[in-house]
C-alpha cells in the first residue's frame, strides 16, 4: 500500500475481513490509528468493543466516531499514518438511526477520500449477497449499503473481498 491510498475491504460477517484489514495495517510500518464506528449501546458491545482494544495492543490509538467520519480522516490522514476504518455498515446504521442525509453523506465520505493525505483502510459488509430483506426499512438498508460500497470502490485505489479468511483482490493499481 502506497502512501495516499485507500484500500475497500469487503466480506460478509465473520470473513476475516477485520484481521485481513488489520494485518494490512501493522505491515504499513506507519502510526495505526483505529476509527471505530460502532456504539457501545449493551454490556455484550462493551465486552466485544474491550476485547477488540485489547487484541489490538498498545501500539494502536482508537478513535471513536459514530457519525463524522470525514472529519476525523481529514484531521488524521497524514503521511505518516494509516488509518482503518471499521467499519462502514455500523456508520450508515448510525446515519440512518440518527436520520441523516445518506446520500449527502456518502458524498462526504468519497470527497474526503480523494483529499485524503495519507493511507486509509476501509472495512464494509458486503451484505447483497444473502435474501431480500423482508421489510421495507430492511431493503432500503441493503440498498444503501450497496450503493455505499459501489461509491467507495470507485475511489478506492485497492478493493479486496475477504471470503472464509482469504483475500480475493477486486482492485488493484496497474503497474
Amino acid at each position: 500500500m502506497t502512501a495516499n491510498s485507500i484500500h475497500l475491504v469487503l466480506g460478509g460477517a465473520r470473513s476475516g475481513k477485520t484481521r485481513f484489514a488489520l494485518d494490512l495495517a501493522q505491515s504499513a510500518k506507519a502510526k495505526p490509528i483505529y476509527v471505530a464506528t460502532g456504539t457501545a449501546f449493551d454490556d455484550e458491545m462493551r465486552d466485544r468493543i474491550a476485547r477488540h482494544v485489547e487484541e489490538r495492543g498498545p501500539e494502536w490509538t482508537t478513535i471513536e466516531e459514530p457519525l463524522g467520519l470525514p472529519a476525523v480522516i481529514m484531521r488524521h490522514a497524514r503521511p505518516e499514518t494509516i488509518l482503518l476504518v471499521d467499519c462502514l455498515t455500523l456508520w450508515l446504521n448510525n446515519l440512518m438511526y440518527h436520520e441523516r442525509d445518506v446520500a449527502a453523506a456518502t458524498t462526504a465520505l468519497g470527497e474526503t477520500l480523494k483529499m485524503a493525505k495519507g493511507r486509509v483502510i476501509l472495512v464494509s459488509n458486503e451484505i447483497g449477497f444473502g435474501l431480500v430483506p423482508e421489510t421495507p426499512l430492511g431493503r432500503a438498508f441493503r440498498d444503501a449499503q450497496g450503493r455505499l460500497n459501489q461509491s467507495i470502490a470507485k475511489v478506492a485505489s485497492h478493493a479486496t473481498l475477504v471470503v472464509a479468511g482469504l483475500p480475493v483482490v477486486l482492485k488493484a493499481p496497474s503497474d
